[in-house]
């Protein structure tokens, strides 16, 4: 393993290069700190260096701090393990020397990468560095001088617009806002950087200390209004996220009482914001991201993945042509089959315009679009299906049909073709019982829109050979997708865990508890949409099969609500279907069981809960008002004929509790490898917040003793929904977090 450090080579010009060693990225791990202490007080006390370059090794700069260290703090609670450099290191030696220092960069500069360079006295980079603050999305601010720098240099309303956003700009922007002062290709930046530090030497380039600069932050009166803006938009996009306001209030307390000053106050509220429960669920959610690319006895017994060229989609329609979609925009050749030329045509159209939809939207050139679709090709049969190395059936949730696919694609794809089917509730046993390449068969539950959305949940029976899931988990990596594996069971992990969702919610309702309060209150606790606006844009056909489909395989839990078809009795089938419901998706990274489980519902009649109208925001519908009253009349639940009184807190515990509930039992039984990979696919798949951590880290937060006895208490009154689980109950009476690994494994994951 490489070791962190930083080395110092002088030349006859009098430069002194400083680099930073700690690959992969560079990051600025303690010992890094320590090392650049020592190097430059090293270059500034000897009277051969005239000027110094900073730079990274291996044609990277410097990915930011390591955030292994936030890892330490959250632990320990010590806050004395974070490195105080912010005025030691980057203002009295580095910013304020005698000796000017020139970074150069190459491939990227983030974070507290970013923020070093910044303390330098002029920034050289190549074409296409990343430079960015990303420190927000990990729920704390720049700590060390970042939110004083950057806004000196490009300007407050950039400035703020790049920490608020997390989003990285490229050197070439960089260049246009004042950030870097130069752009040369790799070969020459030592070159160039040594350059212009001595030219800064030798008063011939500008010494600039960028924390002193005022030019571009423009008058106070200025200041404040893109300050009071900046808060208003924060409060409606960041709710809940503390470190918003707080980078805000940084920026302002240095512009109008000075950088020194600001960099004070930033380094304290850093600190304050590194202890927070928003921070740790953040950078939960980052570790455990990372932590599902570890698979025992797949990852770790020497298997090396094999090369995936070509692949086969069996069904063109919104999943299929999604898939497709995400395959060929990362050069891997489709193959779409259809079973005749209307639908063939139909899921080409849609591929395509997925595609163009991404080169409107900037996010792709039309070449490179041209380059995807000439990597599809539609057929009708399964001649081309002989070189196959992956075959992934999307057709619709009927067994017969997956089960006569899989026979054939068996006798028509090569021995060593993955099969896999995109079922998002049925047994995979089943689906493959009529071939004979048990080995082959793994489930690839992609979350619709299947090129939009970033999970993909990989489902292996306990005949799944490693190699199949290696394989399909590195297809899953190179479409840039987050590969979770999983094991076999109705719903797998992420549908199955979110099913009572949605009934928590239509039990509150038939209590008696407003349908449209319960909506604002869940989107106030930060999922993107509550559940009924939910059913709205699902459509509420999607809504019946799936509790049709849950309540066969768990009965003892499911309610039955007859609210959803007395609205389409009333006529109401919700809201416009496909594309407004493709928006939100868009928007708010939503995804729910409804649509994982069977697709985007078709036409709707724009009738539902809310009234839709375009260019407007959803309005609650009051004429929904005698439906829901009909539909509390045929449950009778509601306790002597009235509806019951119960707190904000409850709402939103009574309709989520039950999921953390499903949760332990799917940890119970072995289904996930660990409890954080269920965090990942809850944040991923179901837009659950991430910085509440997934839903067991927030059930954690909560603690698991309140939500066995909370569960109890409703199961007393309101029956066997809100049956606490024994897995739950266990955990509750011992103490033990429910994140902590399951002590014996399901026997369905033995060889994990």
């Amino acid at each position: 393993m490489a070791v962190a450090r930083v080395t110092m080579e002088v030349e006859n010009d009098g430069v002194a290069v400083i680099t930073i060693s700690n690959p992969p990225v560079n990051a600025l791990a303690l010992p890094i700190f320590e090392g650049l202490m020592q190097k430059f007080t090293d270059a500034m006390r000897r009277s051969d260096v005239k000027a110094i370059v900073l730079t990274g090794k291996d044609r990277k700069f410097s990915g930011g701090f390591d955030i292994n260290v936030f890892e330490m703090v959250h632990k320990t609670g010590d806050l004395s393990i974070l490195p105080d450099v912010s005025v030691d290191l980057l203002v009295n030696v580095i910013e304020d020397a005698k000796k000017p220092t020139v970074a150069a960069i190459a491939g990227l500069a983030l974070g507290g990468g970013l923020e070093l360079a910044l303390s330098c006295h002029a920034r050289i980079a190549v074409p296409k560095a990343q430079l960015g603050l990303p420190e927000l999305s990990l729920g704390v601010i720049p700590g060390s001088g970042g939110t004083q720098r950057l806004p000196r240099l490009v300007g407050l309303s950039k400035a703020v617009e790049m920490m608020l956003s997390s989003r990285p700009i490229m050197s070439e922007e960089g260049k246009e806002l004042g950030l870097i002062d130069a752009i040369v290709p790799l070969e020459e930046l030592l070159k160039v950087s040594r350059q212009w530090a001595l030219d800064i030497a030798g008063k011939r380039k500008p010494w600039i200390r960028s924390l002193h600069i005022m030019d571009k932050l423009g008058s106070l009166p200025k200041v404040h209004d893109v300050i009071k803006m900046a808060r208003q938009q924060a409060k409606q996009t960041a709710k809940n996220m503390p470190q918003h306001l707080a980078c805000l209030d940084v920026i302002e307390e240095g512009v109008v009482h000075g950088g020194y000053i600001g960099v004070l106050k930033e380094a304290k509220v850093f600190n304050e914001l590194v202890a927070s429960v928003t921070s740790k669920a953040l950078v939960h959610v980052f570790f455990a991201q990372r932590a599902t690319a570890k698979v025992p006895n797949v990852t770790n017994i020497g298997l090396k993945p094999r090369m995936t060229k070509k692949v086969a989609v069996i069904g063109g329609g919104l999943m299929g042509a999604g898939i497709a979609t995400a395959l060929i925009l990362s050069n891997i050749y489709v193959v779409l089959k259809e079973i005749n030329s209307e639908y063939l045509l139909r899921g080409i159209k849609t591929i395509e315009v997925n595609i163009q939809a991404l080169v409107s939207r900037k996010r792709l050139t039309q070449d490179n679009a041209e380059k995807a679709l000439s990597m599809l090709k539609g057929v009708l049969d399964y001649s081309e299906f002989k070189d196959i190395d992956l075959v992934i059936e999307a057709v619709i949730e009927d067994v017969p049909l997956k089960q006569k696919i899989f026979s054939e694609i068996e006798k028509a794809c090569p021995p060593h073709c993955i099969l896999a089917s995109n079922t998002s509730t049925i047994d995979l046993n089943i689906v493959g019982e009529m071939t004979r390449s048990q080995d082959r068969i793994v489930g690839a539950h992609f979350f619709s829109p299947a090129h939009v959305m970033p999970l993909l949940e990989i489902v292996r029976t306990e005949k799944t050979s490693p190699q199949a899931i290696l394989d399909l988990m590195t297809v899953g990596k190179t479409i840039k997708k987050v590969p979770v594996v999983v094991g076999n069971c109705t719903g797998f992990a992420v549908n199955r865990t979110f099913f009572p969702y949605s009934q928590g919610a239509h039990i509150l309702a038939n209590l008696g508890v407003d349908v449209f309060k319960i909506d604002r209150l869940i989107t106030d606790f930060g999922l993107p949409l509550g559940p009924f606006q939910l059913q709205d844009l699902a459509g509420y056909g999607v809504a019946v099969a799936t509790t049709k489909e849950f309540s066969s395989y768990f009965p003892d839990r499911t309610f039955h609500s007859p609210l959803v078809e007395l609205l389409m009795k009333n006529g109401r089938n919700g809201n416009d279907g496909n594309h407004r419901l493709y928006l939100y998706l868009r928007k708010s990274n939503l995804h729910t069981i409804l649509i994982s489980a069977y697709g985007v519902a078709g036409k709707n009649n724009g009738k539902g809960y809310y009234i839709y109208e375009k260019g407007s925001k959803p309005i609650p519908d009051p004429l929904v008002l005698p439906i829901v009253e009909e539909s509390r009349r045929l449950t009778n639940i509601m306790p002597g004929g009235k509806p019951i009184t119960v707190t904000d807190q409850e709402i939103i515990e009574m309709i989520l509790f039950p999921v953390v509930n499903e949760a332990c039992r799917v940890l119970d039984e072995g289904i996930v490898v660990r409890a954080s990979d269920l965090d990942v696919a809850s944040v991923l798949g179901m837009s659950f917040p991430s910085y509440r951590g997934g839903i067991v880290f927030w059930a954690d937060t909560v603690g698991a003793n309140h939500v066995y006895r909370s569960l109890k208490k409703w199961s007393q009154v309101y029956g066997n929904f809100y049956k606490p689980s024994r897995f739950l109950e266990e955990r509750a009476s011992r103490g033990i977090p429910l994140s902590a690994p399951v002590s014996t494994p399901s026997a369905s994951w033995s060889r994990m």
